[in-house]
């Protein structure tokens, strides 16, 4: 998949950001992908890894366009979700035969299912399900097609929450990732309604309650989730990305470049297997994030929260019934 550098389109953002249910967009935080509201309740909630298993029973879509999305921008998430009792299931909605190596479509295609497979393995999922559109050219398929696929999903699967691509981030160049994004939202909005009905001969109404989206660009952010103690599982799910990503086998290529030229780099490592998990660790989560994956250092922004490693979304969590607790309370025999 193809990545810019996002830093002076950051920069820029809370001049030109417009406003939005949340308030306005009033600056950003230099190097960040952080914006700020004015005129807005929502503030940034540390999630922490929490204690047991307090989320068995409930179900996690994992949706991503590309095998390396989710690697890249949230699997530290994904498998902290996954340790505390979610069932897990990854949506693809490319087939990714435009990226990475291969000498014919058909052979990208197979390597990168293969990566796919294995991002699902790694963090813990238990099945994955390809909906196999042309990678770069989701815009071009009609977006009720996509949204009814995913309604019939969500209601199958009885999908609790969504991990996805923010259908409200800033400058996405990509229409894969937008297109996904919106298809995910309106989905999600749909599946716990009576659209679709002929889906309800087989499939029940089922409401998507949580939301962690992630962005490439500027987006409001109002969670940052402590990923330090599965930054390695976040490593290894970019590692098993051979095909296409900044990851898979980059470290170890830098490690044989470097030698050729007579020299070494110690960060890498003494072999190629810590060649490359160091490179990913170190560069494409940290020093060089900006230019390989166009986001903020997952250490940096740990670092801003008192965290080792962490990473942020927009965020949205069940609803409350203020009507609900207002009668709780005050409700008193007749």
């Amino acid at each position: 998949m193809q990545r810019r550098n996002f830093i002076e389109k950051s920069m820029l953002a809370g001049a030109f950001a417009t406003p939005a249910i949340y308030g306005s967009f009033s600056r950003q935080d230099k190097g960040s992908n952080i914006l700020k509201a004015d005129n807005t309740e929502d503030e940034v909630v540390i999630e922490h890894p929490a204690k047991g298993r307090p989320h068995v029973g409930k179900v996690l879509a994992v949706i991503q366009p590309h095998c390396d999305d989710i690697p890249l921008f949230a699997s530290g998430t994904v498998a902290k979700l996954i340790h505390e009792g979610y069932t897990g299931y990854l949506i693809r909605t490319t087939n990714d035969d435009a990226a990475g190596t291969g000498n014919s479509v058909g052979e990208r295609i197979l390597n990168n299912e293969k990566d796919n497979d294995a991002v699902a393995r790694v963090l813990g999922l238990d099945k994955v399900y390809d909906l196999g559109y042309k990678n770069h050219r989701m815009d071009e398929y009609n977006i009720q097609e996509i949204k009814g696929r995913l309604i019939f999903l969500f209601r199958l699967l009885k999908v609790d929450t969504v991990i996805s691509y923010d259908p409200w981030g800033h400058y996405e160049e990509n229409p894969d990732h937008y297109v996904t994004a919106k298809a995910v939202e309106a989905a999600r909005w749909m599946a716990g309604s009576e659209d679709y009905p002929e889906q309800l001969e087989v499939v029940e109404p089922h409401a998507v309650t949580e939301r962690y989206y992630f962005s490439r660009g500027p987006q409001l952010v109002n969670r940052i989730v402590d990923i330090s103690p599965f930054i390695d599982k976040k490593i290894e799910s970019n590692l098993v990305c051979k095909t296409q990503g900044p990851g898979g086998n980059n470290g170890a290529l830098l490690k044989k470049t470097l030698s050729e030229k007579g020299k070494k780099l110690a960060i890498l490592g003494p072999d190629d297997v810590s060649a490359n998990i160091n490179y990913i660790k170190n560069f494409v989560l940290d020093i060089d994030s900006h230019r390989l994956r166009s986001v903020p250092s997952d250490r940096l922004i740990g670092e801003k929260y008192g965290l080792e490693w962490a990473e942020s979304f927009h965020y949205f969590g069940p609803e409350t019934s203020l009507t609900d607790q207002y009668v709780e309370k005050n409700a008193v025999p007749k």
